[in-house]
């Protein structure tokens, strides 16, 4: 499995607004292209930071669901507009999983 590790600083005083947004409106639209997603994650030590996690079963995927994301409507009319302007800057890792990784299931703690 490929996982992007993704770290993003927010314009001050933006973070709660950021995770608001991306839980209602990015988690789905990133799922809805392929990605399984893991957070928004609150960094505990810089109020205007957020993590999170998005994998991919082969790095071919990867390149095919992101291109298919981000050249589409979704991205350019519901998601990059609003969520941008919340970023002041943002990296991202990309890693691949050992065969020992502990897989996640993608339920929300919330729900047990």
């Amino acid at each position: 499995m490929i996982l992007e590790i993704r770290h993003y600083t927010l314009k001050p005083g933006r973070r709660e607004e950021f995770i608001t947004f991306f839980e209602k409106h990015n988690r789905s639209a990133l799922r809805d292209a392929g990605m399984l997603v893991f957070g928004p994650l609150r960094d505990l030590e810089d109020a205007d930071k957020v993590h999170w996690m998005r994998a991919f079963p082969s790095i071919e995927a990867r390149e095919k669901i992101k291109g298919d994301f981000y050249g589409g409507q979704v991205w350019h009319d519901q998601i990059e507009p609003i969520a941008m302007s919340m970023i002041a800057h943002f990296e991202a890792e990309v890693v691949e999983t050992t065969d020992g990784f502990e897989n996640f299931n993608g339920a929300s703690s919330v729900d047990g």
